[in-house]
């Protein structure tokens, strides 16, 4: 019988990630929770724009293991319509303050790729910047970043979310996303940034043949010594391959997941937080 050395891979890091006051253990995996306060989000269950509804399904997140909340106002998904930076202030920021009133221990990081919105976010009660971008569409958010000492997100993508599908040309995918993060973690640590997660960026610019190839070979960005996050939940690269809807790809995510921990992530992006828990859990013995 093959020996599945899975135990050599997973967990594989002894970090800390500093979020204000507090140091998030990332010895052992944790889970990101989803909540988009937008109508057009390609997973209709996770969209929504009222606090009253917003906030017990992050009291369920939290219930179910979350450690941080992400939040994002402006949908991301390939050809997404374009919102106004009011407009995506408008939508998260009492959200997160809502949040931080009723839930003052919970860690949330705001979904955005705009300097203006991630500090508004942060003077809201945000506590982790998570661009798409990796600071190519607005340069000023990873200043927001180094001047409030917050966690950023790194995330690989080519173009914007109405144009990445369309940029989907590589020479060798792993030496270009490589090279991507090894300049712009430099960046980063230039203008002040101390606490770094990478994101191989699953479903952007990439087709569906490219996203499973990266994510097999994921544990190539290791090297980096950084935390890596992993957002495959309920992604086109599931649906698409099975011939399914998103609603019906939980299945295939939790097995992509199992994938992803087994090569090093540290963080499991997902709208399922339950189901990401308890395979964290259970892979963890």
């Amino acid at each position: 019988m093959q020996n599945l050395e899975v135990e050599d891979t997973y967990f594989n890091a002894n970090r800390t990630l500093r979020v204000g006051d507090k140091l998030l253990d990332l010895s052992q995996a944790v889970v990101m929770g989803i909540i988009n306060t937008t109508p057009d989000s390609f997973y209709s269950k996770s969209r929504s724009t009222l606090t009253n509804e917003i906030l017990p399904r992050v009291n369920d997140m939290l219930t179910d293991g979350a450690s941080i909340i992400d939040i994002g106002g402006y949908s991301s998904r390939p050809g997404a319509e374009n919102v106004s930076q009011a407009e995506e202030i408008k939508r998260v920021t009492p959200i997160i303050s809502a949040i931080s009133k009723h839930f003052p221990n919970a860690l949330i990081s705001i979904d955005t790729f705009r300097g203006k919105v991630a500090e508004a976010a942060i003077e809201s009660g945000a506590h982790i910047i998570n661009d798409i971008s990796g600071f190519e569409i607005d340069p000023t958010i990873a200043e927001i970043a180094g001047k409030h000492c917050v966690p950023y997100t790194l995330m690989h993508m080519r173009g914007t979310p109405q144009t990445m599908q369309n940029e989907t040309s590589y020479n060798n995918l792993f030496s270009e996303i490589m090279h991507y993060f090894t300049e712009k973690i430099a960046i980063l640590k230039s203008l002040g940034v101390k606490d770094i997660i990478i994101d191989p960026g699953f479903g952007f610019a990439k087709t569906t043949n490219q996203n499973h190839h990266l994510l097999k070979n994921m544990d190539a960005f290791n090297t980096l010594n950084l935390p890596i996050l992993a957002g495959i939940s309920r992604k086109s690269m599931i649906y698409k391959k099975l011939g399914i809807s998103p609603e019906d790809s939980l299945n295939g995510t939790i097995a992509l997941n199992a994938i992803a921990l087994s090569k090093g992530a540290n963080i499991l992006r997902v709208h399922d937080v339950k189901e990401a828990t308890e395979l964290i859990r259970l892979l963890s013995v």
